[in-house]
């Protein structure tokens, strides 16, 4: 009687009895349905706190660096334990057990793991955000607010505006621009006209240099003398400026003066410190003008002739923040040029000026257009300035 003895045949991995030893239940576990969803009920709640502290968009890139990571590794990890022997699945883990994983698996897994490395440049910034305290935060943002350029701009309501005839005195925006900028007589930056109406009588127009965007008087300076800067200015450079007055011919509104000789100041003003945007001290032979004050501006003050107004007709203000403001009341730019029929002087010249008006003849204040004629503006140092006696334009 024979027998046919074959060869004990090998029992599949996945129906051992692995039970009972500790590191296969953890990885059962880890592996097992539940497990991924206790997994990514963890990557979840990790999106919700990363959300609420920086944002959802880096909440969501969490989730998918977390959920990509957490599915690579596991997905590596149970491959190798199923195709090991149940005694050695740790070395084959680290040893063979990538060549225990099919090549759909691995193609998985690889793109999976593409879907953190592309996004690995962000995260210092995004940590940097996160880490950041609130105090360095604020100072960036209030950096940035700072290094932002403004564009300036003036609105005169001419409603307003009665040539200070009510309170006796000369045009108060004058007296106080000259004196704020101790310039010499007879040179008005901003100047008070008196011109004729429709139909009967007369208004006051405060005209200071219109500060253009299609200026005249930069295109015909042969130095570069007179220049616009970035935030909408015209402005001169005096240690560039060689009189040749070109820019006073190209001038439209006859908004510059010339200083022929040494000009008559205050001795004040030899102390002060010239700079492009306060022309203090006049100098012989260079042309001067209203430089629109945004040095004082930006240190939390208005202009001077805005200050001055006893009306409060002037307002001064940011295009690019559609505010202006004359010190007592804040307006939006564009629906208060937009409600009050703004216009320019000489509009029919594109000079695209950054000084608008608004029409009236100083009716809100009690004027009447056929009131007319205004007091004469006086120079405080006319006295006391050497050579004011015998000067002449």
């Amino acid at each position: 009687m024979s027998f046919d003895i074959k060869p004990a045949r090998r029992q599949p991995d996945e129906i051992r009895e692995v039970g009972t030893e500790p590191h296969h239940s953890a990885l059962r576990a880890m592996t097992s349905g539940r497990g991924w969803r206790v997994g990514w009920a963890v990557l979840a709640a990790a999106v919700i706190l990363v959300g609420l502290t920086i944002g959802l968009v880096p909440g969501l890139l969490v989730l998918a660096i977390g959920g990509a990571a957490f599915t690579a590794i596991g997905s590596m990890i149970a491959h190798a334990a199923q195709a090991s022997p149940r005694d050695d699945w740790k070395r084959r883990l680290f040893a063979d057990g990538i060549w225990a994983i099919d090549r759909r698996t691995a193609i998985r897994m690889f793109g999976m793991t593409a879907l953190f490395v592309g996004p690995i440049k962000v995260i210092p910034s995004l940590l940097q955000g996160v880490l950041a305290r609130p105090a360095e935060t604020l100072a960036a943002a209030e950096v940035a607010q700072a290094a932002r350029r403004r564009q300036w701009t003036m609105i005169i309501d001419l409603r307003s505006c009665d040539g200070c005839q009510s309170i006796g005195l000369p045009p108060q925006c004058t007296t106080a621009c000259i004196e704020g900028h101790l310039a010499p007589e007879p040179m008005q930056w901003i100047e008070v006209f008196e011109e004729e109406v429709e139909g009967e009588g007369t208004r006051f127009v405060p005209t200071p240099c219109q500060h253009c965007q299609n200026p005249p008087c930069v295109n015909v300076c042969p130095v570069a003398a007179t220049f616009s800067s970035p935030e909408g200015l015209v402005l001169i450079d005096q240690d560039r400026c060689i009189g040749c007055r070109i820019c006073m011919a190209a001038c439209p509104y006859d908004r510059r003066s010339f200083n022929w000789g040494e000009p008559p100041i205050p001795p004040e003003a030899l102390a002060a410190n010239y700079d492009l945007e306060h022309q203090v001290p006049a100098r012989k032979g260079t042309v001067m003008k209203c430089d629109f004050c945004p040095d004082m501006v930006r240190a939390g003050t208005l202009p001077y002739c805005i200050q001055g107004c006893p009306h409060r007709a002037i307002y001064y203000g940011d295009l690019e923040e559609d505010l202006a403001t004359n010190g007592r009341e804040l307006v939006s730019i564009s629906r208060y040029l937009a409600d009050n029929n703004a216009f320019h002087i000489k509009e029919e010249l594109g000079t695209q000026p950054r000084v608008f008006y608004i029409p009236g003849h100083g009716e809100a204040v009690g004027r009447e257009p056929t009131r007319e004629g205004r007091l004469k503006v006086q120079w405080p140092w006319s006295r006391v300035a050497e050579g004011s006696a015998s000067w002449t334009r």
